[in-house]
């Protein structure tokens, strides 16, 4: 009985843990062809968990290592900016480079956003790896049932992917200021909110910038294409 209840409380943590990975995942899985879409959520998420066991194992040792949520926030910045510009999937992309492209994005910002999250995993299986193994393995299902949903909303409502956008860039920036060497230094002279807030604005800015620029580009491509036939 107690195993099946820390078995339980495994799968409740991360799952409600893995609200922002899920964001990535739908994000990374967008602007797939719809064939490649579910499997790319599929091994990417297993993949993670895979790596998210490991990561588990040394979590508090890890979270010591100076400049490593610092630089782990950086490289979550450049994924954030990098996953809302990114456009739908065209003809002339190759398929397999998007497809396994897609997978190494949600492998990679998964195991960065898991640094301190794992800790919470780490103190319920208290040391039992086959409980640890298992309670993250079920909750694939339910992240994967999550991804999904997320990516047809961002479908339907291209605004959410902006959301999700923020999302990640906000806890990339609590990451920056959690790092055991930097992140005292920057909180002794800036408030808590403020590098979040500003890495955010500045990931959304990005977004919007390169949105206009690309509709700028294709109305002056049309009235190009216009012209010559006119012609």
């Amino acid at each position: 009985m107690e195993f099946l209840i820390a078995l339980f409380g495994i799968m409740m943590v991360n799952i409600v843990l893995s609200g922002d990975n899920a964001v990535v995942i739908a994000m990374a899985s967008r602007c797939l062809p719809p064939k490649q879409q579910k499997m790319a959520i599929l091994w990417g998420s297993a993949g993670a968990i895979g790596l998210r066991v490991i990561l588990t194992l040394v979590a508090v040792m890890l979270l010591q290592i100076p400049y490593l949520q610092f630089t782990g926030g950086l490289l979550l910045v450049w994924i954030a900016a990098k996953l809302l510009v990114e456009e739908k999937h065209q003809e002339n992309v190759e398929a397999s480079a998007s497809y396994w492209a897609a997978i190494k994005t949600i492998i990679i910002a998964d195991l960065v956003m898991s640094l301190d999250n794992t800790l919470a995993i780490a103190a319920i299986a208290d040391g039992n790896y086959l409980l640890l193994s298992a309670g993250l393995a079920l909750s694939i299902p339910l992240i994967v049932f999550g991804s999904n949903l997320l990516m047809k909303v961002m479908d339907k409502y291209p605004v959410v992917i902006y959301a999700g956008a923020g999302l990640i860039a906000w806890t990339a920036g609590e990451m920056m200021i959690s790092d055991a060497k930097i992140g005292p230094s920057l909180e002794h002279v800036l408030p808590g909110w403020l590098i979040p807030a500003a890495i955010t604005a500045a990931v959304l800015g990005i977004g919007v910038w390169t949105t206009h620029y690309r509709k700028v580009k294709r109305a002056e491509r049309g009235q190009s294409k216009i012209s010559q036939s006119v012609q």
